[in-house]
């Protein structure tokens, strides 16, 4: 038996004079996902998730919530189904005359009848959780972007939501920003448990956290599903989605695209005679420290490092790479076997012992003590490409030969023992 949506939307329409937005539209979320909605500009997106907000209403169809119409809700079943959802501007939408403290204590202020230290209790609690106490008393203009964002989530999680909806949350963000705030949902979310709805642009990055994704097209449901689902489409509408993403580069790694990768590596195996060894490698990175204390940034800069590394070290002897995970990059090796893979390997891990920390942002760094550190492991694992592999075979074979190839100490500092 199929589990209840947590919201959906059945035969969906919303007209705007003669333009009609969302056609028909039907389309599922579910509880405890992160589930991202992309497609081009004009196709609705915001238009959705100002319906599952409330903002909207439709002109035909119902909008369920936990398998309820929301049209039939009373009143108080509907001021609690609002007070479960939580929305994130693009623009953060923090108040300028406001500190930190107070832009977070607004809604509760606003919204609810609890007493001022009920309040004080509540907000302190979500400054501590998301690392702002630093910047309890500064006001918006003070902080970084990146600390923006982190003031808007805590804003919006201060009500305990069920449901946060970001939209465009990433939008004018450096590569290594992007991924910090795309890290800081998905953290969030699994220390928070709410369900994240994200409207973005930012492919593939966005991919790397998705539960699910949702393409919009001319305003009804092109594809809903996994990202791995989506990429064994074979409609013409999702490849023409698809194409559209070919030239797309990973802009944090500077790796090649999940799509790219696949070009090259379908286009490898048409013209390669199958008696020519072929190998692959996955390298990861992970860190033995709680995001909780440190939060995304380290990891996303020794990503970015190890992008960049296998970029320069692999590309220069034929071999192609993409990031497959958040934290994991395939690389294949044309005419190379799995011994010589292996030498390949292992001199990576010599010059990287020497380097990766070198990219670490020095800002990430001071948030550690004087005497404390993270250690971060880098693990590899070697595979013979066989013909007809899918990549997704690949992947599975090389993790189970994975070991550490390289442990680095890091501490305030920027050494490494």
């Amino acid at each position: 038996m199929d589990r209840v949506p947590l919201i959906e939307f059945r035969n969906v329409t919303k007209r705007f004079g003669d333009k009609t937005v969302l056609d028909n539209l039907s389309v599922k979320i579910y509880e405890n996902q992160i589930t991202t909605i992309i497609g081009k500009s004009g196709t609705g997106k915001s238009v959705l998730l100002k319906h599952i907000i409330g903002l909207l209403k439709p002109d035909e169809g119902t909008i369920l919530f936990q398998g309820k119409p929301v049209d039939k809700m009373k009143k108080g079943e509907w001021e609690q189904y609002r007070g479960a959802i939580a929305y994130l501007f693009q623009n953060n939408a923090l108040l300028d005359s406001m500190t930190v403290f107070e832009n977070i204590a607004f809604p509760l202020r606003q919204t609810t009848n609890l007493g001022k230290k009920e309040i004080e209790k509540r907000v302190l609690k979500r400054i501590e959780d998301l690392e702002l106490s630093e910047a309890i008393d500064k006001y918006p203009s003070e902080l970084s972007g990146g600390m923006q964002k982190r003031v808007a989530l805590a804003r919006a999680l201060v009500e305990d939501p069920k449901i946060v909806l970001f939209d465009e949350p990433t939008t004018g963000q450096d590569p290594i920003r992007k991924n910090m705030i795309l890290s800081m949902i998905t953290h969030y979310r699994r220390k928070f448990g709410f369900t994240a709805v994200i409207i973005s642009h930012d492919i593939p990055d966005v991919f790397f956290i998705s539960d699910r994704i949702i393409i919009l097209w001319e305003g009804q449901i092109g594809f809903e599903g996994t990202y791995e689902e989506l990429t064994k489409m074979k409609i013409p509408l999702i490849e023409e989605f698809l194409r559209s993403l070919d030239g797309f580069q990973d802009e944090l790694t500077g790796l090649l695209s999940r799509e790219a990768f696949r070009m090259h590596y379908t286009t490898m195996l048409g013209g390669t005679a199958k008696s020519v060894a072929i190998s692959a490698a996955v390298l990861s990175v992970r860190l033995n420290i709680l995001q909780d204390a440190l939060g995304p940034q380290p990891a996303v800069e020794v990503l970015k490092a190890l992008g960049e590394y296998t970029n320069s070290h692999f590309n220069a002897i034929g071999g192609f790479s993409a990031r497959y995970s958040r934290d994991q990059i395939l690389t294949i090796f044309p005419h190379t076997s799995v011994e010589e893979a292996k030498e390949l390997v292992a001199q990576f891990a010599l010059k990287l012992q020497q380097g990766v920390l070198d990219n670490i942002n020095g800002a990430a760094m001071a948030k550690i003590g004087p005497q404390e550190g993270f250690d971060i492991y880098i693990r590899a694992g070697v595979t013979e490409v066989l013909p007809n592999d899918r990549i997704e075979q690949i992947i599975e074979r090389a993790e189970a030969h994975q070991e550490i190839i390289a442990t680095h100490r890091c501490n305030c500092e920027g050494s490494v023992q």
